[in-house]
């Protein structure tokens, strides 16, 4: 059975062997997991966002008037309002395994990574509204997908229990919006101490690296 990859990078930098020092590290170790895990099974798919160079559009009071409008009562503005966020819903919708990579701005989520989110958690396609479900009226919809989420960090000590885990809205952003991408398995990699830039910060991307590829050899065999 082949596998699916959504695979979505959001930083804002570049990948360029001729710019090393500007070079986007989350990309770069998100690279390592597609590349350790295709080594394992060449026959699987990856769907590729970079949502950092090419980010999708803030929805808008128009966007969400279509959203609530039945689609059969949309007009050729609304539908064209909402390609976007069915062509990638459909990628999500279609994905086993999520890769999103992504570096902390401002201790939280880029704002392009924002709007991807923003685009596909949508009412009536990733989750439904119920209010006899009482306090807790949103359900996911779709469900069985793992999520890969790989951080860069200026700083460190994000981590649970951390020196910084307060600060932290990213990781824990991902994580609760996930669920309403049919997330139900979330592995978090880290890499840190970037504006240090010592000996710290090689350490943190090697483990980082080493970790990535141990985790596509078994979620790529688990997925088999």
């Amino acid at each position: 059975m082949m596998t699916t990859i959504l695979h979505i990078d959001a930083s804002v930098r570049r990948t360029d062997n001729h710019t090393q020092s500007y070079n986007s590290i989350s990309k770069q170790l998100s690279a390592v997991f597609i590349d350790s895990w295709m080594s394992n099974s060449p026959k699987d798919t990856v769907i590729y966002r970079d949502v950092g160079l090419c980010p999708p559009a803030f929805i808008s009071q128009d966007w969400i008037a279509a959203v609530f409008t039945k689609e059969a009562q949309r007009t050729a503005e609304q539908h064209a309002l909402l390609a976007l966020s069915d062509e990638l819903i459909a990628e999500v919708v279609a994905a086993d395994v999520i890769l999103m990579s992504s570096p902390m701005y401002n201790y939280g989520m880029p704002a392009a990574l924002k709007a991807w989110f923003d685009q596909v958690v949508r009412i009536n396609q990733t989750f439904s509204f119920d209010l006899n479900r009482g306090d807790f009226p949103l359900e996911p919809t779709l469900s069985g997908k793992s999520l890969v989420l790989v951080t860069s960090t200026g700083e460190f000590g994000f981590e649970p229990g951390g020196i910084r885990e307060h600060m932290n809205h990213l990781g824990p952003h991902v994580q609760v919006l996930s669920k309403y991408l049919g997330v139900e398995y979330m592995h978090e990699v880290r890499a840190e101490y970037q504006e240090f830039g010592d000996r710290r910060h090689a350490l943190s991307v090697s483990q980082a690296r080493s970790t990535l590829k141990t985790l596509a050899c078994e979620m790529s065999q688990s997925c088999q």
